[in-house]
């Protein structure tokens, strides 16, 4: 059931929108569940005849762009294609990390470490050497300068595999430094504090170029190898089989509304990608399958503020489509969005309703000017509506990351990833904290080959599954088959993305209270770089 907000409550919500009251009911109504997930169904089609994958430089992504031109064209739409380059990154086989002596023990890919994105390949077995290591950790977070200056590989021996401990620079930084020094692998790992010891998923960004193997771990396993280290030596092998691919051809698909001031675009995006293990449904095909639903709703509107719909490519490799957009304005294309609005993973299975921190009270990271009025705009929406939400941070997880560090204003809407959801999580949402004893995250196939339609027949636990499908009663089905996607967190995020982008195609005030490129002041990115940490 849509959930409609009449005009008398969004004239309540904030100094962006009072000056025009809007009743975004009628559009919410138009945009449902059901269109949605038929859009899902055919980039279900796309993925299943091409491999299952529709990544970036695939044709199962070039078929994706395809589906949405097509649509958008026939609606009356103004479309370009944005074409770009950029550098992909693909294991080909499961990597391997053992610690052979003192003690043989084989640690298990995907919960006690990750190959790190743009790792390069490599199979080798050689005695363990630490570097700079700050054990016990920092009480500070982000401390710790292990492996940050070439000289921190003073006396290293070459032909050992480096240890290093996550801290203030980058990874790519550690692992070029210990390249250098004459390291044949690299293991990070976590650097201990507070939300700073689980398994590290690490990139190190589509410019590194050292062919060696590197893996994140937890700070647990770092720990118990630097003490290991102590008593004398350890010896370790790592194993990683990936290809990078230089200058592969993708491409961006912006569709903008003929009518609305130029000077005053409302922007809103979702990544049109998935990663290359599977066809992502939810990830983030719900994302972009609602904003193209939302847009074809909207074409026959005549809007005050044009709006422009992003579906960007490569995000999955680091955000490039978005960033490479951003880069191609001038400092006037720049100051003529108002806002942008990031949807990216809005159906999952076992949902959270996040709204971006835009004031920073949460987190202490605030996005540019008018960022916290977005913020209100989504949590008042749900208020009004009985439902619950919470803020989440911007970390440099998703497309909104350019626009942010341009001083665009920015915020949307997210329900969760790999993270576990808590007991009170789900007294407000429904759900699961645990299934057989274990924590349940938000989405279980999260980059995963089911992320799909099927994702029991691909590989997910078909009790957890049904499980979650009896706790939502039923809304992970589709033509009666389970899937990966939570049609009562589309509908309610499906809304709300559809109620703020109308508000703000009709309002008649700036969203910071000013349209001064001065009030603008840039973000600096956060340690993620997409899905990845960078640092």
């Amino acid at each position: 059931m849509a959930v409609a907000v009449t005009s008398a409550v969004v004239a309540a919500m904030g100094p962006a929108n009072a000056s025009v009251p809007t009743d975004t009911s009628e559009l919410q109504e138009a945009v449902t569940a059901d269109a949605i997930m038929d859009h899902l169904a055919e980039l279900q089609k796309i993925a299943d005849n091409n491999g299952n994958t529709r990544a970036s430089g695939t044709p199962g992504y070039d078929q994706s762009i395809d589906y949405v031109e097509e649509l958008l064209l026939a609606a009356g739409y103004e479309v370009t294609r944005q074409n770009f380059l950029f550098n992909s990154f693909e294991e080909l086989s499961d990597p391997v990390f053992q610690q052979v002596s003192p003690n043989a023990v084989t640690y298990v890919p995907g919960e006690d470490f990750f190959t790190a994105e743009y790792s390069g390949s490599g199979d080798v077995t050689a005695p363990l050497e630490a570097v700079d290591l700050v054990l016990p950790p920092g009480a500070q977070a982000s401390t710790s300068t292990s492996g940050c200056e070439a000289s921190d590989f003073d006396g290293f021996t070459s032909g050992n595999v480096a240890l290093v401990q996550r801290g203030t620079c980058d990874f790519s930084v550690k692992a070029a430094n210990a390249f250098d020094a004459g390291a044949v692998g690299v293991i990070i790992f976590n650097e201990g504090q507070e939300g700073r010891t689980e398994t590290l998923s690490a990139t190190l960004g589509d410019t590194f170029s050292d062919d060696l193997p590197v893996i994140g771990t937890s700070f647990e396993i770092g720990n118990e190898l630097a003490s290991l280290l102590d008593a004398g030596p350890v010896t370790v092998r790592l194993k990683t089989d990936t290809l990078i691919e230089l200058g592969v051809p993708t491409t961006n698909l912006i569709a903008q509304t003929p009518t609305g001031r130029d000077d005053r675009v409302i922007m809103a995006g979702a990544h049109l990608d998935s990663v290359s293990a599977g066809p992502g449904i939810e990830d983030n095909g719900t994302g972009s399958a609602t904003l193209l639903e939302i847009a074809l709703q909207l074409a026959d509107e005549d809007v005050r503020n044009s709006v422009r719909f992003a579906w960007w490519g490569a995000e999955e490799a680091g955000l490039v489509g978005s960033q490479y957009y951003v880069d191609s304005l001038s400092a006037k294309e720049q100051r003529d969005i108002e806002l942008y609005l990031n949807f990216d993973m809005i159906g999952s299975p076992n949902y959270a309703r996040f709204v971006y921190d835009g004031d920073g009270s949460a987190f202490g990271t605030k996005g540019p000017s008018g960022s916290g009025s977005i913020e209100d705009v989504f949590s008042d929406y749900f208020a009004s509506a009985g439902l619950a939400s919470e803020p989440t941070a911007f970390d440099g997880r998703s497309d909104y990351d350019a626009f942010i560090t341009a001083g665009i204003p920015a915020g949307g809407l997210f329900t969760g990833a790999e993270d576990a959801k808590t007991a009170d999580q789900v007294a407000d949402y429904g759900g699961l904290a645990t299934y057989a004893g274990e924590p349940v995250s938000y989405d279980p196939c999260y980059h995963q080959a089911c992320d799909s339609f099927t994702p029991v027949a691909d590989g997910a636990d078909a009790g957890l599954y049904a499980a979650l499908n009896a706790a939502y009663g039923g809304a992970l089905e589709y033509n009666g088959v389970i899937t990966n996607v939570n049609t009562q967190a589309l509908e309610e995020m499906s809304n709300a993305a559809a109620h703020a982008i109308l508000l703000y195609a009709m309002s008649t005030s700036s969203v910071n209270g000013s349209g001064k490129a001065s009030d603008r002041a840039a973000v600096a990115s956060g340690e993620r770089l997409g899905a990845h940490f960078r640092r």
